[in-house]
């Protein structure tokens, strides 16, 4: 019996976010303290197995409201349905040969969710490479990123950018850049993948409590970017040129003015966007400790730099008072 394991990591992103939506730049990391992961084997018809994310059974009924506050309404299952569901048909639209093949699947992730850090964009990129691999077909690298987020944009109704996906296909420290002709004559950006030897000591902080739903922030957002309204489009000009700079900055090991972009990447996003009082209490703590800070995603979760490990530990100890998680992201 043949059987596939693929993964997908969390993703943090440092300048840029969220102009990858609108045609912007952006710089990510790969969390790999944290990931999706999908097993595929042969099976005599297709299964997909639910997991603790999908539970229908429950002691309490208060069980059954914390695992709505915990994992959303629709948990993982529609993920991985939508995800089959847009594989087969690019295949059958590349004629690439599938054959009669069936199997099982079955997931897991330990990605905190609804924290900005692209755990739902983690099962469908795991989902892909397990199938990939599985059929043993071939998807050119720089498309298969565009085929994970129409999963979530046109299967779901889910409206998000390219750079989670960018980055969990590329892995490690990846610019991208959206630039919007090259992008319409190809189908899909310009990706590099830069050293993570270059990255300073970063830091991730993430509430334990939910936060905003990256759909519902990119929906309001994207209906005043195609008004043309003139505060949106100038804020995501503006973040592509931040990460323009702060590639240099990372070329040239210059941590400091990198931190100062990250806080600009924030202070633009909170110029044009209403945020959680609760997310932005996050950057106001970190910045009193004399570290940069800005959103890893979404919401809910923070990320930055911190050189030194008495500060670091300093940050750990405030950010428990306000039942947030502090850790050093693996990006290698």
């Amino acid at each position: 019996m043949r059987i596939v394991k693929a993964s997908a990591f969390a993703r943090a992103g440092l300048l840029g976010n969220p102009s990858d939506g609108y045609f912007g730049k952006t710089i990510s990391v790969s969390v790999k303290n944290y990931r999706a992961e999908v097993v595929v084997y042969e099976w005599p018809e297709v299964e997909i197995v639910l997991s603790s994310q999908d539970r229908c059974h429950f002691d309490r009924v208060e069980d059954l409201v914390e695992d709505v506050k915990l994992n959303g309404l629709y948990g993982g299952l529609r993920l991985i349905k939508a995800a089959i569901k847009r594989f087969v048909e690019y295949c059958q639209s590349q004629r690439l040969e599938l054959g009669n093949r069936t199997f099982s699947m079955r997931y897991d992730t330990d990605i905190p969710r609804q924290l900005g850090l692209a755990g739902s964009s983690a099962i469908i990129t795991a989902v892909f490479r397990a199938l990939i691999e599985f059929y043993s077909v071939s998807i050119r690298k720089e498309i298969l990123p565009s085929l994970i987020l129409n999963v979530e944009k046109q299967e779901i109704g889910i409206d998000a950018g390219l750079q989670d996906r960018v980055c969990q296909v590329y892995e490690g420290l990846v610019h991208m850049d959206f630039d919007r002709q090259f992008m319409e004559k190809n189908g899909f950006g310009r990706y590099e993948n830069l050293d993570p030897a270059l990255l300073p000591p970063l830091y991730i902080a993430c509430r334990t409590d939910l936060s905003e739903i990256s759909g519902i922030f990119h929906s309001d957002l994207r209906a005043r970017w195609e008004r043309g309204e003139r505060a949106v489009v100038e804020a995501m000009q503006e973040l592509a040129g931040l990460v323009t700079e702060g590639r240099e900055c990372l070329l040239q090991r210059d941590h400091r003015r990198l931190g100062q972009l990250m806080n600009r990447n924030f202070d633009i996003r909170a110029s044009i966007c209403k945020l959680d009082p609760r997310n932005v209490q996050m950057i106001e703590l970190a910045r009193c400790l004399g570290l940069p800070a800005t959103y890893a995603g979404s919401g809910g979760s923070i990320v930055g730099i911190c050189e030194d490990e008495a500060t670091f530990a300093r940050l750990r100890e405030e950010f428990q008072k306000l039942n947030c998680h502090v850790f050093r992201p693996r990006v290698v």
